[in-house]
């Protein structure tokens, strides 16, 4: 009954329009005092969030990441792609979800991802006769890239939950990240294919080589991080604050695309988004406390291990809730109000927690192109100025792929788990 109520809660609460934070804050203070415990765990519960060390992450990928949308990098970056793949058969949506793939390595945001790159190829793709369904959802299913193709801020939120290691979480979102982009090239090539899409003339060696350099510091900070983390040389965090330094200087002083209103716009971007980052955070952590002091994440936890006793269903009955939470909750909050509750099971069954939590990222990217709150649907809807219908419309398809990843990763899990733990 406990349950019930708390459920019934959240969701009036989220129904009246009340702001994620507050409803998760509210809800757990109202929990602390009505079952007898101290208010004062709420403020100490939030001060004992906000000094992790790993959550300075996130500011840095966000700054990072839009000062590079607002330079106008992904311009570059899909020509670059599109120079080398665009004579391909549906040779500009290979290159768009390539380019998406190579963001999605530098940012660590699939908001920035879908919006850098969709800015660039849409109108491309549109004016090349590509269908504007299809040309829709593959920029907001490509945009999800950005959270499962490390770095990735929900991995990072992910791992200061669970304690665990975000560097193992990024080694294992490796493999299933780019088994998501192979399941989009393919369809993406039998598509134009079958559509009877016109193939792009093959560019010269002269217009890939000047392509190529242009997009040349992009590839650099991406590398830069990645083999920077992967080495041991600096820790996520580290990353995070080394990747916005480079972004500012190849912007800046290097291609000289960086204006001060642009480098102003990021910033103020990228500290509202980060404010309402940590808001849910701490509303989340206050929502966390109570439901640990009322035994709820135990007893579900209990409930689903008496009543589910194979792996197949107890992941049938995780892919349905968080499939459901997705339709009113963003990707973070996910993150942060289910992995206390579903984790305990997940390791009563004997799941790796680290192939858990890859799991739950693809889901929360699932959770990303489907309404009413899915953000990518509504990023693409601005950028491309079109209808939402229209653009839901156009990723259930890609949808359908990223539930074949993660059936995949279900049946495999070296898929996820090798990389971190064999090599």
């Amino acid at each position: 009954m406990t349950i019930v109520l708390t459920l019934a809660a959240m969701f009036a609460l989220l129904l009246m329009r009340v702001p994620v934070a507050f409803a998760l804050g509210g809800l757990g203070l109202a929990m602390l005092i009505l079952g007898g415990f101290s208010p004062l765990m709420a403020p100490q519960a939030v001060l004992s969030t906000l000094d992790g060390f790993i959550l300075l992450a996130v500011p840095l990928f966000l700054l990072m990441s839009n000062i590079l949308l607002r330079a106008g990098v992904g311009n570059d970056l899909f020509a670059a792609v599109s120079a080398w793949v665009g004579h391909w058969p549906g040779g500009l949506a290979v290159a768009t979800i390539l380019s998406c793939g190579v963001f999605a390595a530098i940012s660590g945001s699939s908001v920035a991802t879908a919006a850098t790159i969709g800015t660039v190829a849409i109108p491309e793709m549109i004016n090349r006769g590509y269908n504007k369904r299809f040309v829709y959802g593959l920029l907001a299913a490509g945009g999800t890239l950005g959270i499962l193709i490390p770095p990735s801020i929900p991995m990072i939120i992910y791992g200061f939950v669970t304690e665990e290691s975000v560097i193992s979480l990024f080694l294992a979102g490796i493999g299933p990240g780019i088994a998501l982009l192979v399941f989009f090239i393919i369809f993406s090539m039998i598509y134009a294919r079958m559509g009877g899409q016109e193939l792009e003339p093959k560019k010269d060696w002269a217009e890939r080589k000047r392509a190529t350099i242009r997009a040349l510091p992009s590839v650099v900070l991406a590398v830069l991080i990645i083999s920077g983390i992967y080495s041991g040389a600096f820790t996520p965090t580290e990353a995070a604050a080394i990747g916005f330094a480079a972004a500012l200087v190849i912007t800046g002083p290097i291609m000289r695309v960086l204006t001060w209103d642009a480098l102003k716009k990021a910033v103020f971007d990228s500290m509202a988004t980060t404010v309402a980052i940590i808001l849910i955070i701490a509303g989340a952590k206050v929502f966390g406390k109570a439901i640990t002091l009322y035994r709820i994440p135990q007893d579900i936890s209990v409930m689903i291990t008496q009543g589910v006793d194979t792996e197949l269903g107890f992941i049938l009955i995780v892919t349905a809730v968080l499939l459901v939470m997705g339709l009113v909750f963003e990707a973070l909050s996910m993150v942060l109000i289910m992995t206390p509750v579903l984790l305990p099971a997940a390791l009563a069954l004997g799941f790796d927690p680290i192939w858990f939590g890859v799991y739950m990222v693809i889901m929360v990217e699932c959770a990303l192109i489907t309404p009413p709150v899915g953000l990518n649907l509504y990023v693409i809807q601005s950028v491309a100025k079109a209808r939402l219908g229209e653009v839901a419309r156009g990723v259930a398809p890609f949808l359908l792929l990223m539930f074949a990843c993660a059936a995949l990763l279900y049946v495999w899990h070296d898929l996820a788990l090798y990389i971190p733990f064999k090599l």
